[in-house]
């Protein structure tokens, strides 16, 4: 069982910069970050695997950067240029191995608000 915890959420203007991190309680293989605004479905935005290798959301390409520090099972976000569009709840997201097979663990999201 792995346990997620979210801080940096917040409220900025647009064209402002927040950073996200989350700290796992034990190892996983991937770790990232998912969106969900209000009357849409969840959708990626960044992982990083253990190896380093990331994968970003169209979207956020060349604004945010996903980052993650393995010695403390931690992952960061560092969003820039941030837009309206950006508002949602951000939940971190890790995969890890459990009893022998992948699970997928959630944390409880954090607001990102940014006022046009």
């Amino acid at each position: 069982q792995v346990q997620l915890v979210e801080s940096g959420g917040g409220l900025v203007q647009a064209g402002g910069s927040l950073r996200l991190s989350c700290v796992a309680s034990g190892s996983a293989f991937t770790m990232g970050w998912y969106r969900q605004a209000p009357g849409k479905e969840r959708e990626l935005v960044a992982t990083i695997t253990r190896g380093g290798s990331t994968n970003y959301a169209d979207s956020v390409k060349g604004r945010f950067t996903v980052s993650r520090n393995g010695a403390e099972n931690t992952v960061y976000l560092q969003m820039d240029i941030l837009k309206p569009e950006d508002t949602a709840v951000y939940y971190c997201y890790a995969k890890a191995i459990n009893a022998g097979s992948w699970v997928n663990y959630w944390g409880q999201g954090t607001q990102v608000t940014v006022s046009s």
